[in-house]
């Protein structure tokens, strides 16, 4: 494989073919690109979708309440329904080794003030395992904890963006701010992986603002984490079991979805990773096409390269070169056009997706990158191919006899 005279002829056949080889080259160079960037682009798709979600845990379920759209059980269609308080605990008891957090949402809106800083922002009635679902990180401070949902405590954790617009530098906590006139002490700070808005929300005990709001016992949504050791079918399954739970329990048909809504959030990770898949079978289509036209282009100049050297081979085989020394020389050089072009097609999607793939940020779309996996597979392909590309001419060539090679014009 390393004789130097096998190489100095495959460069000297390279030398007077240079268009040929060139174009045959970028064939295949670009059919390598194309495929890097193709696979790298359905992985960015995939990073953003997987982003928009990451500010939550992945294995939360959202129960919420709506109306009802068929009449069902005695009642007539229109119906709202309302959860409360004990439809936490009877999920729990209902689901003990299904459910890991569970929490309770109490939405509303406030006008917060600081000596003279104002803002308005959301304000959630929640429960302490929220923090776990949200995915919420705390800073500064604490979180709401059991004590402040018994006491009923007017006690507030503030998001980034509301602590900067109403203390500024000041450290909050322990201060005293008003919500709609009322005095809530401040007793943590948090950042959220999702956005801007997130960071302006601001959490409380949901039991405080169901006193607050006419002492009610009503929550406006449910959510819960499953046990984290569910796969996907058996998630979707008790996300399943847990609609007709609820839709028993308030009097809702089987059949209707505008009653009780139960989303999971496998659902999504299940139609992004079809989605992702077909998009990667698209791209993998797409450039073995492409490759295929680069390996037929080699295996026609292998062809003429054979042809125009019939004399030359003859010769070999006359003094009494192998079929073997012959197959090797052409598959030598197919196997050379194709893993260099190959590789220069490769290091340069490589060199593009280095340096402008960190930058590339959005909610669709985010850090097109290929894993090591790619390139290694990659790799193998461009060596089969300039064997494949090779193979047919060099057994030709091969079988060439000496005296049909000597006598051809």
């Amino acid at each position: 494989m390393f004789d130097r005279d096998i190489w100095q002829e495959i460069f000297h056949t390279l030398r007077n073919n240079k268009l040929r080889t060139f174009l045959t080259g970028f064939s295949v160079g670009w059919a390598i690109f194309i495929l890097v960037m193709l696979l790298a682009s359905v992985n960015g798709m995939q990073n953003g979708f997987t982003n928009q979600f990451n500010d939550d845990a992945t294995n939360s379920i959202f129960v919420r309440p709506g109306t009802t759209a068929k009449a069902y059980a005695g009642f007539e269609a229109g119906r709202r329904i309302q959860f409360k308080n004990d439809d936490l605990d009877y999920i729990k008891n209902s689901f003990p080794d299904d459910v890991e957090y569970i929490s309770a949402r109490y939405f509303s809106n406030t006008t917060a003030r600081y000596k003279s800083e104002t803002g308005s922002y959301s304000v959630q009635g929640v429960h302490p395992d929220h923090q776990a679902i949200e995915k919420t990180i705390v800073t500064k401070g604490r979180y709401i904890n059991n004590a402040d949902i018994v006491n009923k405590a007017k006690v507030a954790v503030i998001g980034r963006k509301v602590s900067e617009d109403l203390f500024g530098q000041e450290d909050p906590i322990g201060k005293f701010a008003e919500f709609n006139s009322l005095p809530f002490r401040v007793v943590g700070v948090f950042t959220d992986d999702g956005d801007d808005n997130a960071e302006r929300r601001i959490y409380a005990p949901v039991s405080t603002y169901q006193r607050i709001y006419g002492n009610t016992n009503t929550i406006n949504q449910i959510l819960l984490t499953y046990n984290p050791s569910f796969d996907l079918p058996k998630a979707l399954e008790f996300s399943g079991r847990l609609e007709d739970l609820m839709k028993r329990r308030h009097k809702v048909s089987p059949s209707d979805q505008a009653g009780i809504n139960v989303w999971n959030y496998a659902e999504a990770f299940d139609d992004i990773s079809s989605f992702s898949a077909v998009l990667n079978a698209i791209s993998i289509g797409v450039g073995f096409l492409i490759l295929v036209a680069g390996i037929v282009g080699i295996g026609n100049i292998m062809v003429f390269t054979i042809k125009e050297r019939t004399k030359e081979i003859g010769v070999r085989k006359a003094l009494g070169a192998m079929p073997k020394q012959i197959i090797n020389l052409v598959l030598l050089e197919s196997t050379f056009i194709t893993a260099l072009s190959g590789f220069i097609g490769l290091i340069f999607a490589w060199i593009i997706l280095s340096l402008l793939g960190p930058a590339i940020d959005t909610p669709a779309f985010s850090n097109p990158s290929v894993s090591l996996s790619t390139v290694v597979t990659a790799t193998i392909i461009l060596i089969v191919a300039g064997v494949l590309a090779g193979l047919i001419p060099a057994i030709k060539a091969a079988n060439v006899k000496p005296i049909v090679a000597l006598s051809d014009k």
